[in-house]
């Protein structure tokens, strides 16, 4: 199958821990816990049982669960609700949806089209 059938995704299940840096061209699926630095060329989704102990490098990521440091954003960063951030964010678009916990500094590039 190739890339442009179907997307290529890299799952952390629930249950596995995963100490040390990690990275990945494509989408990456979080539901188990990592400690260490994340760098995802593509969209980073972190279930509602994920953790991730660290610095964050994404294009964009949508979080339901747990980061306990800073996440810089190429594009989009969307707080699910019932999820936290304890660290400073960067990103072009920011969506903090009721009950997630944001707790850090936020900097939002400006688009050159405004």
């Amino acid at each position: 199958m190739s890339k442009s059938v179907a997307t290529v995704q890299t799952f952390i299940s629930e249950g596995t821990q995963i100490l040390g840096d990690i990275k990945v061209e494509h989408d990456l699926r979080v539901d188990g816990f990592l400690k260490g630095t994340v760098d995802v060329g593509g969209m980073l989704i972190l279930g509602p049982m994920g953790k991730i102990e660290g610095q964050v490098k994404v294009r964009s990521a949508t979080v339901a669960g747990q980061i306990l440091g800073n996440l810089h954003a190429l594009e989009k960063i969307v707080l699910e609700p019932k999820s936290t951030l304890v660290g400073d964010l960067q990103t072009r678009e920011l969506v903090i949806n009721e009950g997630a916990v944001f707790q850090g500094n936020c900097s939002m590039q400006m688009d050159e089209k405004r």
